[in-house]
C-alpha cells in the first residue's frame, strides 16, 4: 500500500491525525488484531508536523526525574511524589514498547530516534534549596528513582552541567540533582518509524492532505465526511471507532461529533518559543537536561529548560519554552480556533476558567510582549555567561490546555492530557498537552481498556500485551525486581543506560 493511493470507505478504525498517539494507537491495535483494516488521515503532507515534531514538544521522555511540577509540596511541607511515580511507570511502558519493535524490526535503529542524556534540576536561592533536597530524598525513597544524585557543591555541579555555574556569583546558595538514566527522544524521527510499518501492512491507508469536516453517528457507525485538500474532492468513510489524535486539533473535532462526554470541554491556546544555540563550542560544553522551578505565579507550561536534544542527527541546545497568547489551536491552524471552538455547552466551563485564570493570562501577554534582551536576561539566569550573538528565536509549538466543567468552580483549567470517550467506546479524542507523548503507550492501553473492553480482557490480547509490553498489568512501582529487570531489557536493546552508579561523594546536603 502507497499512502494516498487506496481507499477503503468502510474500514473497523479510522485515526484522525498522523501523531505519535495515532501511531501508537494504530500500532497497537495492528499487533493485536491484524486483520482489521485502517484508514488514516491527516490535513497536512506528512506525519508528525505539528506536536510531534522535535522542535515542536520538549522531547525530554518525560519520567519526572528533573520536573519540578510533577512534584508539589503540600502544605505541610512534604512532596507529594505520586504524579512522579505514575509519570515514571508510564514512561517504562514506552521504553518496554518500543524495545519490542525494535527487537521485531518493526522500526529503524533506536538511535534514530532515542538517546541516553542524563536528566538534572538546577535551582537556586535558599528556599528553593530546601525543597530540591526534600524532593530527592522524597524521591530516592522508591525504587524508581534510586541512583538520583544530589549536590549542593557548585563544583560537583560544575562537573554535571558547567554552563549553569559559569560566571555565577559564589554568594547564592545552589543545588542540582542528576539522573543519568535520563533519555532524549525524538517523538518526531519516532513517529515517522511508526507510520513507514503501518502503511506496509494490510489494510492499512495513511492519507495525507486530508481533512475532517463532519462526524456524526448512524446505524452504529462513525460517518466521517473527509474533503481532499490537493483537489477539492469529498468521501464519506464509516468506521465503527474512530480516534481522534489531532493535538490541538483535537477538541474541535470533538465537538464536532456531539457525543454527550464532550459537553463542557473547551481549550485554552498556548503558544510557545525557543532560544536555539548557534555556537557549536557551547553546545558540546553541555551534556544534559536542566529543568529549573517555574518563577512564582508562572503556570507549570512554563518551567525553563536548557536542553540538550538530537534533531536530524544533529546535537543541539535549546532554552525555554517562553510561552505566549495565541487564538490558534496549531501552528497551521487559523486565528478564529479559539472563538469556533465556543459552544452553549462550553461557554460557563470557559468563562469560568478565564476568571479563576486571570493571572495566566496577564503572563502569557507578558511574555507576547518580551524583549529580545529580556528573553536573554531569562536564559542569563539558568546561563550567566550567555550571550545574544550565541542564540535565535526559534518558533516552537502550540498546546491546548483543557478546560472543563466542574460543579464548584463552573469550569477548570487543565495542565496535563486527558482522554474523551464515548460511553460506548465508539470514538475517542485526546486532549491536552505534557507529559503527552513520553506517556503515549500507557494512555493508549487505558484507551483499549476502555474502548475495546471485551477484547482487552480476552486471553489473547492479554498474553499478545504482555510480550509486548512484559509489566503489563503489574506495578513497576511496587515491584523492584520487575523494574531492574524490564530496565536490563530496554537498555540493551534501547542502547540506554539500564542502572546508574550511587555516588556518595555528590551527597551534599
Amino acid at each position: 500500500m502507497k499512502e494516498g493511493q487506496s481507499y477503503n470507505n468502510e474500514p473497523d478504525v479510522i485515526l484522525v491525525g498522523a501523531g505519535i498517539m495515532s501511531a501508537t494507537l494504530g500500532l497497537l491495535l495492528k499487533q493485536l488484531e491484524p486483520s482489521w483494516s485502517i484508514e488514516i488521515l491527516e490535513r497536512l503532507d506528512s506525519a508528525a508536523l505539528e506536536s510531534s515534531d522535535a522542535w515542536n514538544n520538549a522531547g525530554t521522555g518525560h519520567s519526572a526525574f528533573c520536573e519540578l511540577n510533577y512534584t508539589p509540596e503540600k502544605s505541610d511541607g512534604s512532596i507529594d511524589i505520586s504524579k512522579a511515580i505514575k509519570i515514571a511507570t508510564s514512561f517504562e511502558e514506552s521504553k518496554q514498547f518500543w524495545a519490542y519493535l525494535v527487537e521485531k524490526g518493526l522500526v529503524n535503529p533506536p538511535s534514530s530516534f532515542v538517546h541516553p542524556i542524563p536528566h538534572m534540576s538546577f535551582v537556586w536561592g535558599e528556599k528553593n534549596v530546601a525543597y530540591l533536597h526534600k524532593r530527592h530524598q522524597a524521591l530516592t525513597a522508591c525504587h524508581l528513582f534510586k541512583g538520583m544524585q544530589f549536590s549542593n557543591d557548585p563544583e560537583q555541579i560544575r562537573q554535571w552541567a558547567p554552563l549553569v555555574i559559569e560566571g555565577r556569583s559564589g554568594n547564592e546558595p545552589v543545588a542540582a540533582t542528576r539522573m543519568d538514566l535520563g533519555t532524549d527522544v525524538n517523538f518526531g524521527s519516532l513517529t515517522r518509524c511508526l507510520f513507514a510499518w503501518l502503511k506496509n501492512q494490510p489494510d492499512v491507508n495513511l492519507h495525507f492532505h486530508h481533512e475532517v469536516k463532519r462526524l456524526r453517528k448512524r446505524d452504529g457507525r462513525w460517518e466521517i465526511r473527509v474533503k481532499n485538500m490537493v483537489d477539492d474532492s469529498r468521501r464519506t468513510i464509516k468506521a465503527r471507532f474512530v480516534f481522534i489524535g489531532a493535538g490541538g486539533g483535537s477538541l474541535p473535532l470533538l465537538l464536532k461529533s456531539g457525543i454527550p462526554e464532550s459537553k463542557g470541554y473547551g481549550g485554552f491556546p498556548v503558544s510557545g518559543q525557543w532560544l536555539r544555540c548557534t555556537n557549536e563550542k557551547i553546545i558540546r560544553q553541555h551534556e544534559a537536561k536542566v529543568y529549573g522551578a517555574a518563577a512564582v505565579g508562572s503556570p507549570p507550561m512554563s518551567v525553563p529548560h536548557l536542553d540538550t536534544r538530537w534533531i536530524k542527527g544533529k546535537r543541539e541546545l535549546l532554552f525555554g519554552p517562553y510561552a505566549g497568547f495565541t487564538t490558534r489551536f496549531l501552528k497551521t491552524g487559523s486565528v478564529f480556533d479559539l472563538f469556533n471552538s465556543v459552544k452553549l455547552s462550553n461557554l460557563k466551563a470557559m468563562l469560568a476558567a478565564g476568571v479563576h485564570n486571570l493571572p495566566l493570562t496577564k503572563y502569557l501577554i507578558d511574555q507576547v510582549r518580551l524583549t529580545p534582551d529580556a528573553r536573554l536576561d531569562a536564559l542569563r539566569e539558568y546561563y550567566p555567561g550567555a550571550q545574544k550573538e550565541d542564540w535565535r528565536l526559534a518558533v516552537a509549538g502550540y498546546r491546548v490546555q483543557v478546560i472543563k466543567k466542574d460543579e464548584e468552580e463552573g469550569g477548570v483549567l487543565e495542565f496535563g492530557t486527558e482522554v474523551v470517550s464515548a460511553a460506548d467506546g465508539s470514538i475517542s479524542a485526546l486532549l491536552g498537552a505534557s507529559p503527552g507523548a513520553s506517556t503515549a503507550v500507557s494512555i493508549m492501553l487505558g484507551l483499549l481498556k476502555k474502548c475495546f473492553p471485551r477484547q482487552a480482557a480476552s486471553a489473547g490480547w492479554q498474553q499478545k500485551l504482555s510480550e509486548m509490553i512484559p509489566s503489563y498489568g503489574k506495578s513497576l512501582d511496587k515491584d523492584p525486581q520487575l523494574l531492574k529487570n524490564v530496565r536490563e531489557w530496554t537498555g540493551n536493546v534501547l542502547n540506554l543506560p539500564a542502572t546508574v552508579e550511587w555516588h556518595p561523594g555528590a551527597m551534599n546536603a
